[in-house]
């Protein structure tokens, strides 16, 4: 998946357009949800030797929330590696180029449904 290709389906599946909070850094790209603001993915360049790589080539990473739960399931072969920059026990990072397109869009959808609002549904007392 390119970069362009993530940006059109967060746009197309969530509504979403990427947002560039960091001053004069505008590459680097946030996607939060309307409602609560939180980021459910970030866009940034990375060069590959921070994934333990023997290569200075960027490459476009996404991070993304996971559950725990759901830690140890993806693994190099699917593109996904300890977060960079993030908390490793939340985050994971995707090197674009090296995920399948199912895998990524997968976990997209994980990150977005672990960092929605969590509406509570009070009971109403029948008596």
């Amino acid at each position: 998946m390119t970069k362009q290709e993530f940006l059109e389906f967060c746009s197309d599946t969530y509504g979403t357009l990427p947002d560039c909070p960091f001053e004069k850094d505008f590459e680097t790209a946030v996607f939060r949800h309307a409602d609560n603001r939180k980021w459910y993915a970030i866009v940034m360049r990375v060069s590959r030797r921070k994934f333990g790589f023997d290569s200075d080539e960027t490459v476009d990473v996404v991070n993304l929330k996971l559950p725990t739960e759901m830690f140890g399931s993806f693994g190099v072969s699917d593109g996904v590696y300890p977060a960079y920059h993030m908390n490793k026990l939340h985050w994971i990072s995707v090197l674009l180029p090296d995920a399948p397109a199912d895998v990524m869009q997968f976990l997209v959808n994980v990150s977005f449904e672990t960092t929605k609002s969590k509406h509570i549904v009070k009971k109403q007392n029948n008596t």
